[in-house]
């Protein structure tokens, strides 16, 4: 290790490692601190992302792959289904192994990584971040950097010693709880969507296949609902209805961040990326390639001042991603907002009236339309996000 970098990234998941990785193939040295043991553990995420989002940054490699997608299916309340095929659309991940190949990458392009590295405050000069306090192997130590990256996760601490507002209230946070079962007979090829009252309500509930019968499964609920009934206890009931039977590997719980991106994810010496600038999909909740966008750009942001010596364009981040996803994300969220109040029966109408469309042409835009159809203002959203 250095006694100094260009650039130190605080959290190795998905956004971390692309912002490390990025910023080092320009040259600079960098250093990616985690806390945990391990890169990629524990696993808090439904693993599912699109090809698309995944080819940008990383050829796909079945060693990470747990199903490839090509299909989804959303389950009204009365037990109406609808199919909709998009062909190789996406997958669903390994996570563990696939963060850890991020950070190899990040690794590869000359990064150093240090784990067991607990990040509790910030450096400062004349106001500006300047470099981290962590403690490691129970040693406090300094580090000192030109930046710092601050990728650690929902109301980052990072972000807040350095005077940006990371509190996220919580109307905005979903309540969610996935577990990992084994005997789950679902098509491996397929996401499956349930709503309504009885198993999700103001949010949605998921079954996400895992290859050889095994499934993540789990839902998002609104803070609101939340508080009134835990996402624990809608999940043992669908468990109790449909796979009363079925082992269950692993149990997780937490919040998603379903709002906009904050309002600032930059300061002086600083710079936010992924769950820590709130980057994730407001709509479905999904943000590993929405941070690792969030996190190559930052990483190149940076890099770039730093060569440039002109740390104030660290401050260009903000409309970077704002230009790239951040508006579109605003986007999502009106949509969310017309849709997750729907009544069990406006569900039901719209489903019985998609399965009117022919196969062939059922697209995500379509079935958004139709729920939609009689709020116009939300329509011209939908074309700004799914008609090119």
């Amino acid at each position: 290790m250095k006694k100094e970098y260009d650039i130190i990234v605080v959290g190795a998941g998905p956004a971390g490692s692309i912002a490390a990785r990025f910023a080092a193939e320009q040259g600079v040295s960098v250093i990616l601190l985690e806390k945990d043991r391990d890169v990629g553990y524990p696993v808090r995420c439904g693993e599912a992302i699109s090809k698309v989002g995944v080819e940008e940054f990383i050829p796909s490699d079945d060693k990470w792959i747990a199903a490839k997608i090509s299909k989804f299916s959303f389950n009204a309340p009365d037990g109406t289904e609808v199919i909709l095929d998009f062909g190789e659309a996406g997958y669903v991940l390994e996570r563990r192994i696939f963060d850890y190949e991020l950070a190899r990458t990040a690794a590869n392009a000359g990064v150093d990584i240090l784990t067991r590295a607990y990040v509790n405050d910030l450096l400062f000069d004349d106001g500006k971040v300047c470099g981290v306090k962590y403690e490691y192997q129970g040693e406090q130590k300094e580090l000192k950097a030109k930046v710092v990256i601050a990728a650690d996760g929902v109301e980052s601490r990072v972000g807040r010693w350095a005077g940006l507002t990371t509190h996220i209230d919580f109307r905005d946070m979903e309540s969610a709880v996935q577990i990992t079962a084994a005997n789950i007979p679902v098509d491996q090829n397929t996401l499956y969507f349930y709503f309504g009252q009885e198993y999700a309500p103001n949010g949605y509930f998921w079954i996400f296949p895992k290859g050889q019968n095994k499934a993540n499964i789990g839902l998002g609920v609104s803070g609101l609902i939340g508080k009134k009934k835990s996402a624990q206890i809608f999940l043992n009931h669908f468990m109790n209805k449909f796979y009363p039977n079925a082992p269950v590997l692993t149990t997780i719980a937490g919040g998603v961040p379903c709002a906009i991106t904050l309002k600032k994810i930059s300061a002086p010496g600083i710079i936010l990326v992924g769950d820590a600038a709130r980057q994730v999909n407001p709509l479905s909740g999904g943000g590993i390639a929405s941070g690792m966008i969030g996190g190559s750009i930052a990483g190149r942001i940076a890099a770039e001042a730093v060569k440039k010596n002109n740390l104030d364009n660290i401050l260009t981040y903000d409309k970077a991603w704002a230009d790239r996803l951040g508006k579109r994300h605003e986007i999502f969220n009106r949509i969310k907002e017309g849709i997750y109040n729907f009544s069990d029966e406006k569900f039901n109408n719209i489903a019985h009236a998609f399965n009117k469309v022919p196969y062939e042409k059922r697209t995500l835009g379509r079935i958004f339309t139709t729920a939609l159809i009689n709020q116009p203002s939300l329509l011209l959203d939908i074309a700004k996000v799914f008609v090119v």
